[in-house]
């Protein structure tokens, strides 16, 4: 009879948080040896905040907490403009799964949808997330719509040199909102209410890269050049934090050798994320990301190193994030993204709430990509995109469960590939670090010891991807 004790209703702050922290403590992100948690700073509905229209809803069963789901409402174009509810955040209590709670909770959500006249909800998972899709697609109707990428690169510890060719330049809200309304109007999930986006105290500001000579000319008289870029960025630090919890006392040596070899070798440039692994940490977001000409590749290039030495300087800020539809194409090969913390599918899914929307709907779902995606900054999913890495099924990317054997000795190994320097393969069993004959800016020798190794299943790690 517990499913008649299951108690849906908003979130009271005042009642509700010491136990949605607990909650959330019990719905760890990742796998069982490395957990991945958000610090909400105190506000579990930072992520919502932001949005024209929110709620939280919390379910009760037996005075206990053991479910919540958040939802926000904005205007946006698909086919053309449409009212659009985003679900978000479900979470249900280990012990309390299976019982209809998370059903319930995303029925109770569509109905509050519903009394907002919204045309479509919509929700965004892991592709081989089996429980999140089987809930969504084979109980709830809804349809798989999209399959963006979420790209993340990590921050360096020291900044990018940028290129003398390419100026960048900030310009203000109102030249941002022309721009972006202009160019990505017609793009799906465009935002009717951009320069609420725009100014919001989150969103750090609007850049435009052009060649250099071309900016005093920029949007003169309706004049642009024929290759330029522009992007924004948010600053999704300021509303939550990211951080590495209960990982394993190998993962905590390797985050002091990394310590050791950042002192010890400058030009390996070091992320900031690993070589301070325990640390809580932020996050640049880039959206409206947009070119314009056969050659504004370079330009996109040019602006994410711009943002990257940004968050550099920033110090709390260790990864820059952003998401693309499909249909990006000619942007995403301009984007610099660590294949590890990316993840490269993502899935969004839909569904029709109104009964005269079902033949729009139909069409909307069966025709594939044809118009890039616009991401809104203030519903970005980035624990999404952080999961993955962590998993340790494989062992060539992720931390062994076992330790070291004590004859393995701390050895690395830099190679040159053809997009950057891939930092291949790290082992250890202790701080002492002992590498490999170096050759000029790059290590030689060892490869066969540590495949090896690697084959037997002793503790390696793929740090990283340039």
């Amino acid at each position: 009879m517990e499913f008649a004790e299951i108690k849906i209703r908003s979130y009271d702050g005042s009642l509700d948080r010491a136990r949605l922290e607990v909650l959330e403590r019990r719905c760890e992100v990742g796998p069982s040896h490395v957990f991945l948690f958000s610090d909400t700073m105190g506000d579990p509905i930072c992520r919502i905040r932001n949005s024209p229209l929110y709620i939280m809803l919390v379910a009760e069963l037996n005075h206990e907490l053991v479910g919540v789901i958040q939802g926000s409402i904005k205007v946006v174009t698909l086919r053309e403009l449409a009212k659009v509810g985003y679900i978000l955040g479900l979470r249900v209590s280990p012990s309390h799964r299976r019982k209809g709670i998370g059903s319930s909770l995303v029925q109770h959500l569509e109905e509050w949808f519903i009394g907002n006249q919204v045309d479509y909800a919509y929700m965004a998972t892991e592709k081989d997330n089996n429980a999140s899709v089987n809930l969504f697609v084979n109980k709830l109707q809804y349809v798989k719509f999209r399959t963006p990428a979420i790209l993340v690169h990590p921050v360096k510890s020291r900044p990018l040199k940028m290129s003398s060719k390419v100026e960048i330049f900030k310009i203000n809200e109102e030249n941002a909102d022309y721009l972006y309304r202009r160019y990505m109007g017609l793009t799906e999930f465009f935002p009717a209410d951009i320069d609420k986006v725009l100014g919001n105290k989150l969103s750090l500001g609007t850049w435009v890269a052009c060649d250099r000579g071309e900016r005093d000319q920029f949007g003169q008289n309706g004049y642009f050049p024929m290759n330029w870029a522009m992007l924004s960025v948010w600053n999704s630090g300021g509303l939550f934090k990211l951080r590495i919890g209960k990982a394993p006392v190998s993962c905590i040596v390797y985050s002091e050798v990394l310590k050791v070899i950042d002192k010890a070798f400058e030009c390996i440039n070091m992320p900031t994320l690993l070589r301070n692994l325990f640390d809580p940490f932020g996050f640049y977001f880039l959206y409206g990301v947009h070119q314009e000409g056969p050659t504004s590749g370079k330009m996109i290039r040019a602006l994410c190193k711009y943002v990257h030495n940004m968050a550099q300087v920033d110090g709390d800020c260790k990864m820059v994030v952003t998401e693309l539809g499909r249909y990006d194409e000619r942007v995403r090969p301009h984007i610099p993204y660590w294949r590890l913390l990316s993840c490269l599918e993502d899935l969004w899914c839909i569904k029709a709430l109104k009964s005269e929307d079902i033949d729009s709907f139909n069409e909307l779902t069966r025709i594939p990509q044809t118009r890039p995606l616009f991401v809104d900054p203030r519903e970005n999913m980035l624990i999404r995109a952080i999961r993955k890495p962590l998993d340790a099924t494989s062992p060539a990317t992720a931390i062994s469960n076992r330790e070291p054997p004590p004859s393995v000795t701390a050895r690395y190994e830099i190679v040159p590939v053809a997009h950057g320097i891939e930092f291949s393969y790290y082992c250890f069993s202790s701080l002492r670090l002992q590498p490999s004959t170096a050759t000029g800016n790059y290590f030689s020798g060892h490869r066969h010891a540590l495949q090896n190794l690697a084959k037997r299943g002793e503790a390696l790690m793929e740090l990283s991807q340039f």
